[in-house]
């Protein structure tokens, strides 16, 4: 059967997305490209850093003025908070200046590599979730992480492709196949991308989306760089869905000699 490559929306917690890509708000050349970049992308969901948000000055300028409200969901994380109790504080924040109850949740165990802290990740998906929070945290990828995740009440489930901002794309391949296979709540792959070919390979992997933030505002032509996402996470998830051929040691013809009519 033809897969259906129509309708094909994005669902986390019952709310459709009709994009699999989500984009991030930091590291651009300035708010206005950001803004450029969102459009380009047609992602329906747009992560902000709680943290890098000004909250309380209207008078000044912020990113949430580059942002169409009406247009994007806002998908507040908690970049920068190296505790559970922390990054528990920042979401209720969020929510508490209007920003979101659904919270990208980020503890971070590492300061170089930017490695999540997994038992204090667990802790804070734990308890925001019991306090009807939609969470997504970012893990890495490992498959028993995940599935803890989804036990302690994840919406969905977002393992690393790579460090954060290193652009190396997809470092473990099997890895995020593993955790589709046996997930039960959509999975994101969320850091590592560098360019449109990783963004399509964690497609083609299986993930329901890709979330990135450097891969396009640290390119030389964000607006551009956004354009090829769109494309190359619609790309991967078609070949996902249509299947793709088995990888054979030796060549196979692709006109058999079965058939052929040789000239005498």
């Amino acid at each position: 059967m033809t897969p259906n490559t129509q309708n094909d929306s994005l669902v986390i917690a019952g709310k459709t997305f009709s994009s699999r890509l989500i984009v991030g708000t930091g590291k651009y050349p300035s708010h206005e490209i950001m803004r450029q970049a969102h459009e380009a992308s047609e992602a329906t969901l747009i992560t902000v850093a709680v943290r890098r948000v000004n909250l309380t000055d209207r008078n000044q300028e912020s990113l949430l003025d580059f942002i169409d409200r009406d247009r994007f969901v806002l998908l507040p994380n908690t970049a920068g908070c190296y505790t559970a109790e922390d990054a528990i504080r920042t979401a209720h924040l969020a929510r508490e200046v209007g920003l979101s109850e659904w919270i990208k949740l980020e503890v971070i165990g590492d300061e170089r590599t930017l490695f999540p802290d997994n038992a204090g990740l667990l802790e804070a998906t734990r308890a925001l979730a019991k306090e009807g929070f939609v969470v997504l945290p970012y893990t890495n990828d490992d498959p028993v992480a995940c599935r803890k995740l989804e036990d302690a009440g994840a919406a969905a489930v977002m393992p690393l492709g790579a460090p954060i901002g290193s652009g190396l794309g997809i470092q473990n391949q099997n890895n995020i196949q593993i955790i589709r296979e046996f997930s039960g709540v959509p999975v994101i792959v969320d850091a590592g991308v560098g360019t449109a070919s990783d963004a399509a390979v964690a497609m083609e992997l299986g993930a329901d989306g890709v979330l990135m933030n450097t891969a396009i505002a640290g390119a030389k032509d964000p607006v551009a760089m956004a354009d090829a996402m769109k494309f190359a996470v619609i790309a991967g998830r078609r070949a996902y869905q249509a299947g793709r051929i088995v990888r054979r040691r030796y060549a196979t013809a692709s006109s058999p000699p079965e058939g052929l009519v040789t000239n005498p």
